[in-house]
């Protein structure tokens, strides 16, 4: 909702694709799943900045767990809420298998693991990091800060900069060929 009690841009399109979808029109079922995959996967990147492997998985058993239980929309409410419960509670599911799997198999005598992260190292190549992204042009470093860094879909990083998402996608590409090449040439 915005300020004035509607139901935002986003809720609508998605609503409206829904909606008509559950009418039997299948383009906009089509479009409703790809673009709330997109949503999805912002979602789950930023919540999941440890697993990325399991990102692109919770987004699938979401989907299918919305297009199984599309029956139980209620029309009358907002489907961004129904479709965040959904997708929080298959979060929420994958966390406490893993947790549950870790600690079944956390090694008990690991007094080698203690001396194998050192703090100052992630520091200073987060330090390296920053420099680098520095020398980058704002049209390339922006996107890939919001996206790689942040966890941002590109429809995402596009209303948050204000470029196209096609500008979007291209930054992204050139900074990160961009940063390979900085990489390459330091060493």
């Amino acid at each position: 909702m915005n300020e004035h009690g509607e139901p935002n841009v986003r809720e609508r399109e998605l609503r409206g694709q829904f909606v008509r979808g559950l009418a039997g029109d299948a383009t906009a079922y089509e479009a409703f799943l790809r673009h709330l995959s997109a949503y999805l996967r912002g979602y789950f990147r930023k919540r999941l900045l440890g697993l990325p492997d399991e990102v692109e998985d919770l987004v699938q058993e979401t989907l299918l767990a919305v297009h199984n239980q599309r029956h139980t929309y209620d029309p009358g409410q907002p489907l961004t809420a129904w479709v965040y419960a959904i997708a929080k509670y298959k979060l929420v599911d994958l966390l406490r298998g893993r947790a549950a799997h870790e600690h079944k198999n956390d090694p008990l005598d690991d007094e080698h693991e203690m001396l194998a992260h050192n703090d100052a190292d992630f520091a200073a190549a987060r330090l390296d990091l920053a420099k680098l992204l520095m020398q980058l042009p704002p049209r390339q470093r922006q996107p890939i800060i919001h996206m790689k860094l942040e966890g941002f879909s590109v429809v995402e990083t596009a209303r948050i900069t204000g470029m196209s998402e096609s500008a979007v996608k291209v930054g992204v590409h050139r900074g990160l060929k961009a940063l390979a090449a900085m990489i390459r040439t330091r060493r």
